[in-house]
Formats: structure tokens, sequence, C-alpha cells
């Protein structure tokens, strides 16, 4: 899925992409799952990082992430998006 996510961020800014792709592939293979942890560790190093500016790009990498982690769901099980989700929402394992 490493081809298919490079395709899906393309044409996003430069930063955008590089945050997002760093993220990622800290997770490991790119699968739905790995990308949604990615998701969560973006959003934690936002709060991490500060209340101005300088959280901003780690919080659209989370966005990303996250939109990018249920779009991956539906490509490789759309039956089985609806419990992906709602264990994303809940801050389950979104392997389980």
């Amino acid at each position: 899925m490493e081809d298919w996510l490079e395709a899906q961020v393309a044409g996003a800014p430069a930063d955008l992409v590089a945050r997002t792709l760093e993220f990622a592939r800290a997770e490991g293979p790119v699968t739905p799952a790995s990308l949604a942890r990615a998701g969560r560790s973006a959003l934690e190093a936002a709060v991490r990082a500060s209340p101005d500016r300088g959280a901003a790009l780690d919080l659209l990498a989370a966005d990303a992430l996250v939109t990018l982690a249920l779009a991956a769901q539906t490509e490789t099980d759309p039956a089985g998006l609806e419990a992906f989700a709602a264990r994303l929402r809940t801050g389950e394992d979104p392997a389980a």
C-alpha cells in the first residue's frame, strides 16, 4: 500500500506530504491500522508541541492520516469500515 499512500498525498503541499509520510512510515508497513496509529501519533505530537502555530503541521498531518486510514480501510475491507471507524472513535486498537 506504499504506492497507494504516495498517490493519495500527491499534490498536497510538500511540507504536509513530508510530515504525513514521516508519521506513516514510523508505524511500519502501510495498512489502515498503521495509518490510524500514525494519525494518533501526529495528534499527540501536536498536543505536545505548543499552543501556537507550531502544532499546525502536525494537526494537519493527523487529519490527513485519519482520513487516509478510513480510505485505506474502504479499499481493503469495505465491509469492516463501520467497525474500524468505531474503534478509531473510541480509541481502541484499530487492528483489533
